[in-house]
C-alpha cells in the first residue's frame, strides 16, 4: 500500500462483489479527480447507488483527502442520512442533500458527481451559461440544466426544486456554485463532467482573450444533435474509456483498490 492510501481494514470479504466492484470504482473516480486538478480540498461529492439497493449509496468519508480514499473507506448511508456501516467518518451534511434528492428522484441517476472547478464556477456565474462555442459543448447542451444559488445546500426544502431544475437532463450548472453531472455508472458520469468542466475551461479561456467569440451556427448545432440523438441522455460512453483511466490509476497508485 502507498502512503497515500488510509490504513483502513479492507471490505471487500464483508460486501457482494456488485458493492465491491462499484466501491473500487467510486474510489477510482475520487483519486482522477485530483488527477484531473477539479477536486477542492475535502469538499464536493461523487456518491454511487450500492448495488441491489435503492435507498443505499456510498459517499466520501468528510475530512479524507481524494488521493486518500479507498474502497473500503467510502461510507454508506440511507436516503435519510443514516450511516450504515461502521465508519469512523461522518459525512458533509451539503452533499447528503443534494445527493440524496437525485438519488431518491432519478432511478437511472446511479452516480451523481458534484464539483466545485474555477472554470465551472467562472461559467455558473455568467447569465448566459454554457455558450455554443465549441465542440466540446455540443455533448453538453442537448442536457444541460440550471439550478439557482440558495447558499449552502444544508435544507431539505431545497431538494424539489434541485430535482425540478435537472428534469432528466445529465448536466447541471448550479449558479454561483459549480457543476454536476449524473451517469447510470461511475464511468459514464465522470465522462459527463470531463466533457461539462472541458467546454466551461474552453469558454473561460476563449473570453480571456478578448476577441470576438464565434458561436456554432443554430444550423450546425441542429445538425450535430440529430446525428448523436444519444447526447441528449448520453449513457454508455464511459465504456471505452474508463479501462484506460484505470490502467493509469494503476500505473502510478492502485491502493485506492483497498
Amino acid at each position: 500500500m502507498t502512503p497515500t492510501a488510509l490504513d483502513i481494514p479492507s471490505l471487500r470479504d464483508k460486501v457482494s462483489p456488485e458493492e465491491w466492484a462499484v466501491r473500487v470504482d467510486l474510489a477510482a473516480c475520487y483519486r482522477l479527480l485530483v488527477r484531473y486538478g477539479w477536486e477542492d480540498l475535502v469538499f464536493t461529492h461523487i456518491t454511487m447507488r450500492v448495488p441491489g439497493a435503492e435507498d443505499q449509496f456510498l459517499i466520501n468519508p468528510y475530512g479524507v483527502f481524494f488521493d486518500e480514499i479507498t474502497a473500503s473507506s467510502l461510507v454508506k448511508i440511507d436516503l435519510k442520512g443514516n450511516t450504515l456501516d461502521d465508519s469512523p467518518f461522518p459525512v458533509n451534511p451539503a452533499g447528503f442533500v443534494i445527493h440524496s434528492a437525485i438519488h431518491a428522484a432519478r432511478h437511472d441517476a446511479r452516480c451523481v458527481l458534484h464539483t466545485h472547478t474555477v472554470n465551472g464556477i467562472a461559467v455558473s456565474t455568467q447569465r448566459a451559461g454554457l455558450l455554443p462555442i465549441s465542440q466540446h459543448s455540443l455533448s453538453v447542451l442537448p442536457s444541460l440544466g440550471y439550478h439557482d444559488f440558495e447558499g449552502v445546500a444544508t435544507r431539505d426544502d431545497e431538494k424539489p426544486r434541485l430535482v425540478a431544475d435537472l428534469g432528466d437532463n445529465t448536466h447541471l450548472i448550479l449558479r454561483n456554485h459549480g457543476l454536476l453531472t449524473v451517469g447510470e455508472t461511475v464511468a459514464d458520469a465522470f465522462v459527463a463532467m470531463y466533457f461539462l468542466e472541458s467546454s466551461c475551461a474552453i469558454q473561460v479561456r476563449a473570453q480571456a482573450g478578448g476577441g470576438e467569440l464565434i458561436p456554432v451556427p443554430k444550423d450546425v448545432l441542429d445538425t450535430a444533435y440529430a446525428q448523436a440523438p444519444g447526447s441528449v441522455r448520453p449513457s454508455g460512453r464511459g465504456e471505452t474509456i474508463w479501462p484506460g483511466l484505470l490502467r493509469r490509476l494503476d500505473r502510478i497508485d492502485p491502493s485506492y483498490k483497498s
